[in-house]
This record gives C-alpha cells, sequence and structure tokens, in this order.
C-alpha cells in the first residue's frame, strides 16, 4: 500500500507480476487479441477515446453513440473470447471474491493517452472488487472520491503492478493522467497495457 493512496478497500500490489509473469500474460493477451481485435471506441457524443480497448469473458465493456455498457459480442460481431487461465489465478488470489470474473477489460495506451476520472458503476453487484493489471510502461493513476470533486491522489502504477478497489473504493472515480511512455520495454513498441476484471451480473 503506498502512501499516496489510502482511501479504504485501495490495495496495492506493487511488482506482484515478475517479468517472466508478465511476459507470459502478454502472450497470452496477444491470443485474445487475435481474436477479438483491439478497436477505438467513442463516447456516446462520438468522440474517440485516446484508448483503444477489446475484452475476455463473458462480457466485454462497450462504448459508443448507444451508451455505456456490457455485451456478450465484440463490436465487429464475434464472440470474445475466455478470460486467460493466467489472468484468473491473479483474481483468485488478491480479489478475496467467490465469484469469478465475468469481464476482462482490455485497454491499450498509446503515448499521449489517457483515461479521465469515472466510476466503474455499470455492473450489478458493487460488493465485488474492480480488480486491475498494469503492464508496459508507467502510467499515472488518479484516484478521487464517490462524489466528483474534492482532492485526489496519485500514483505512478509499474508494470507488473496489481491494484484492487473494493469496498469504499469501489465506486471511488478514478483515472490514468498520462503514460510515462518509454519507460518499460515489456512491449516492443512502446505503450501500456491495462487489465480490469469485473463481475458484471
Amino acid at each position: 500500500m503506498t502512501d499516496e493512496l489510502t482511501i479504504k478497500g485501495f490495495r496495492l500490489f506493487p511488482g506482484y507480476l515478475d517479468r517472466t509473469a508478465q511476459e507470459a500474460l502478454v502472450a497470452d493477451l496477444r491470443g485474445v487479441l487475435a481474436m477479438a481485435p483491439l478497436y477505438q471506441p467513442v463516447t456516446p457524443r462520438g468522440k474517440p477515446m485516446s484508448v483503444r480497448m477489446s475484452a475476455a469473458g463473458r462480457f466485454g465493456w462497450v462504448t459508443d453513440r448507444r451508451g455505456y455498457r456490457y455485451e456478450p459480442k465484440h463490436p465487429e460481431g464475434m464472440e470474445w473470447p475466455p478470460i486467460p487461465a493466467s489472468v484468473l489465478s491473479i483474481w483468485d488470489t488478491l480479489s478475496g471474491c467467490a465469484r469469478q470474473p465475468e469481464c476482462c477489460l482490455i485497454n491499450w495506451y498509446a503515448e499521449g493517452a489517457r483515461m479521465g476520472l469515472h466510476q466503474d458503476k455499470d455492473e450489478a453487484d458493487f460488493a465485488a472488487p474492480v480488480l486491475s493489471v498494469s503492464l508496459g510502461d508507467e502510467g499515472l493513476f488518479r484516484m478521487g472520491n464517490v462524489e466528483r470533486g474534492g482532492q485526489t491522489t496519485s500514483h505512478w502504477l509499474k508494470s507488473g503492478d496489481v491494484v484492487v478497489m473494493g469496498g469504499a473504493a469501489r465506486l471511488a472515480h478514478h483515472g490514468v493522467d498520462r503514460i510515462r511512455f518509454g519507460s518499460s520495454s515489456l512491449l516492443p513498441n512502446g505503450g501500456r497495457i491495462n487489465l480490469t476484471l469485473r463481475v458484471v451480473t
């Protein structure tokens, strides 16, 4: 746990995945993306997001002019691939949740990409935590409050770090202000991959 981010229910596991485990996870994700390619999401107002997305599991989280929601199929029509066992093992070890995740959202951050402050609130069961895995370049993660506004705190998440947000942190606003492009050699072309595991139903 860092001194910077102390909201109740926020747990940081720095360096949880060593380099070998990170490389194996990236290889598994390449298999997922071969079946469900990254795509360019847009907000309900039609603005392209700076990240590219895909997913694995029973559902994928999508956004377009129809709004934010979970869907059983990729925007291009194919079903989402299963969540790799290597990803599920992280959930089983760290989440403290008896239920299995139904969505593994995959966000890819190129140079200059960011994610504004938001809540993960499209799920039916807020008792289940959200688990996040960082791979590749470092990302400046910012945590706010359940209500918009107020003081926020930030921390650089490094490749191999895992975050679990439950309890009071489950509905806290959070985002990624920027990435430190080129700070990791894990991905040949640079960039950051973030995996977010969620129970949906």
